[in-house]
């Protein structure tokens, strides 16, 4: 039962929520807090830029029909789902930004390459492909954005004010960190726990400051339990399509086993890492607590789908060690 259950990190996120929406930071002191989490968010991005080894890069570029099958999920499939979603008109109009929001977001990382890893993937092809995913997707999503914010959701899309805001936040932290990533990389590699309360800080402070702002405009009286309800049946209806998507395309395909569980995983999820801070950049000026909130659900039923999905992949190897017949993945 404990896969059921919310993380440590999801935990802490319904807290931060919880404390915005009854001690809201508001005037000079949100000010200053906007300083700090945009510098934490920078250090996020420069220590992502710094982990990851040109080796595995290089290594993964090879590979690139796999690639090219993940990006086209997350930036192409995921897309058109939440333009047909749109179609059915029964999502608020404020929680469905934050539905397409989730469409147009690149892929995670650390729960890809873990998950992949789970289930006996190919896992150096997951750490290009999630890795390559969030390049891509800092350009990839603000224009998207723009395309079918300004067409369908009713919101402000692209502008170059933003692009410039996730170049400065997140891209160029990010390039910092692959230019000294020969003589540090290995030491940050080294301390993943000790520096893990960098990459969930970060996030939590920009989902403090969201919420605070939507709070005070008074979010909790546009949004009810219902609401949140059908957002929930969205997320899951969504990751549903995309799971069968890539699980019977990538057979389909003639993908290997290890690279069809990379392609399952590594393009069936949407980074809140990336998406929090992206989010507070496009949408700046904006109440984007109503757009960051169906991602937070989102992230949270990824989790537990997944886990799910990697322990049946890893009995199914076991099985198949052992010479016992496997169910079809």
């Amino acid at each position: 039962m404990r896969r059921f259950l919310p993380d440590t990190f999801t935990i802490l996120l319904v807290l931060t929520v919880a404390i915005a929406s009854v001690l809201p930071v508001s005037g000079e002191p949100a000010a200053w807090f906007s300083v700090a989490t945009k510098c934490a968010i920078a250090l996020l991005f420069f220590l992502h830029g710094s982990r990851l080894s040109r080796d595995v890069v290089v290594a993964g570029i090879l590979h690139w029909r796999l690639h090219l099958v993940i990006l086209a999920t997350t930036f192409g499939i995921f897309p058109l789902i939440g333009i047909g979603l749109g179609y059915l008109d029964v999502i608020p109009p404020a929680l469905y930004a934050g539905i397409l929001f989730i469409c147009v977001l690149p892929s995670t990382v650390q729960s890809s390459i873990a998950f992949t890893s789970m289930a006996g993937g190919n896992v150096p092809a997951a750490i290009c492909s999630a890795s390559a995913s969030n390049i891509f997707g800092m350009f990839l999503t603000p224009l998207l954005v723009g395309l079918l914010f300004t067409a369908g959701a009713g919101q402000g899309g692209f502008s170059l004010d933003a692009l410039e805001q996730i170049l400065l936040q997140l891209l160029v932290p990010f390039l910092l960190g692959q230019v000294l990533q020969p003589w540090i990389g290995d030491w940050i590699r080294a301390r993943k726990k000790l520096l893990m309360p960098v990459d969930r800080g970060s996030i939590l402070m920009v989902v403090y400051l969201a919420f605070s702002e939507s709070v005070t405009e008074g979010l909790w009286h546009s949004i009810s339990l219902h609401d949140i309800a059908t957002v929930v049946i969205a997320d899951i209806a969504i990751l549903a399509i995309v799971l069968v998507v890539t699980a019977l395309g990538s057979r389909l395909l003639g993908f290997s086993r290890e690279d069809r569980i990379a392609i399952v995983f590594c393009g069936s999820k949407k980074s809140l890492a990336s998406g929090v801070p992206m989010a507070s950049a496009i949408f700046a000026g904006q109440s984007i607590g109503a757009i960051v909130l169906p991602l937070m659900l989102f992230h949270q039923i990824q989790l537990i789908v997944c886990a799910v999905l990697a322990q049946k992949y890893a009995a199914a190897n076991a099985r198949a060690a052992l010479g016992e017949p496997a169910p079809a993945q």
